[in-house]
């Protein structure tokens, strides 16, 4: 089993919603701090939002109001809501998974252990 697969991506017009789902393995969702990450062409990876496994959440100030990280312990799932979406949302959208608790304060960290291979988001004005 891959350890972190990415589902839900696809095309919206600006102001739409889309939910993007992570199933991680058994193993990579006992890890303590789960997250999004994305990529749009020609930048660098940004973090979008992270949740522990206190549920504890925190987002990046791009998407706050808008976007909702969650998660479901029973399906090992990790979702990200995306509402009003605008084109500068436009990304390849990754999911990623760290034991270090830390890795869900602070400031955003590319530094993660285990990465999805990631789902494309387009956003048309």
């Amino acid at each position: 089993q891959a350890p972190l697969v990415e589902s839900g991506g696809g095309s919206v017009q600006a102001g739409g919603s889309l939910r993007l789902s992570c199933k991680a393995s058994e193993y990579v969702y006992s890890m303590f701090c789960m997250a999004w990450f994305r990529q749009a062409p020609g930048k660098e990876r940004e973090g979008v939002a992270t949740i522990d496994d206190y549920s504890r959440t925190q987002y990046a100030d791009s998407v706050k109001g808008r976007f909702a990280i969650s998660q479901n312990n029973a399906e090992k799932t990790v979702y990200l809501q995306m509402n009003s979406l605008k084109p500068e949302d436009t990304a390849i959208y990754y999911c990623a998974a760290d034991p270090l608790r830390a890795r869900c304060s602070g400031p955003f960290s590319p530094d993660f252990s285990t990465w999805g291979q990631g789902t494309q988001v387009t956003v048309s004005a």
